[in-house]
């Protein structure tokens, strides 16, 4: 089969990330005992990345909860330095570069979409376009934001390739006829040997 464009998810794929960076390093700061709990800061978190909640309205409420009281620029700084490049995948995304469409499809809120962009330059020239939650409404796994992300791009389900590392992303991506790959960032070379698998099969 030729696989005629890859969509790639961000997170643990292209970007490996750990939120918990950003708390340690914000308790630290203001000192606080405890950080927000988790049932607190998830709702949060989902509405800014569907883009319920505005980038100053989700910033406030996240300073407040931390006791955050330092300019917004320090806020910023930590709350976007969770990030670190997964070398392999990008490496490969750089080899299909040229050869395939490159595309994007992620849940993410406006703050960290803005910063990768600036941060990492092979976002801006690697990839045709992009699918994002909190312009789309919509988050994955739900079947609406991979239609979309059809629609976007233009292109057949069945010669492209989804590449994600959540299980249910992957299941979305599926039932509306995508090819999936569960990706295990510690397990690249599996990754490559699906891409051949493919890339030798029926020629259908």
């Amino acid at each position: 089969m030729q696989i005629q464009a890859v969509i790639f998810d961000i997170g643990n794929v292209l970007l490996t990330f750990d939120y918990f960076i950003a708390e340690r390093a914000l308790v630290a700061h203001t000192g606080i005992g405890a950080p927000p709990s988790v049932e607190d800061l998830h709702p949060l978190r989902m509405d800014h990345e569907t883009g319920r909640i505005p980038r100053e309205d989700f910033v406030r409420i996240v300073r407040e909860a931390f006791a955050h009281d330092g300019p917004e620029d320090h806020f910023m700084e930590i709350w976007t330095r969770i990030f670190q490049v997964n070398t392999p995948m990008v490496e490969w995304a750089r080899s299909m570069h040229g050869r395939v469409p490159l595309y994007l499809l992620s849940n993410i809120g406006c703050i960290h979409h803005d910063h990768i962009f600036e941060e990492y330059d092979f976002f801006g020239t690697l990839f045709d376009d992009g699918v994002y939650s909190y312009r789309a409404g919509v988050m994955k796994p739900e079947p609406r934001i991979f239609e979309i992300a059809r629609t976007q791009f233009g292109v057949d389900p069945s010669r492209t390739l989804y590449i994600d590392d959540l299980k249910e992303n992957v299941l979305g991506a599926e039932s509306v006829g995508f090819l999936g790959h569960h990706y295990d960032a510690a397990q690249h070379h599996r990754f490559e040997e699906r891409v051949r698998e493919l890339s030798a099969g029926s020629g259908e």
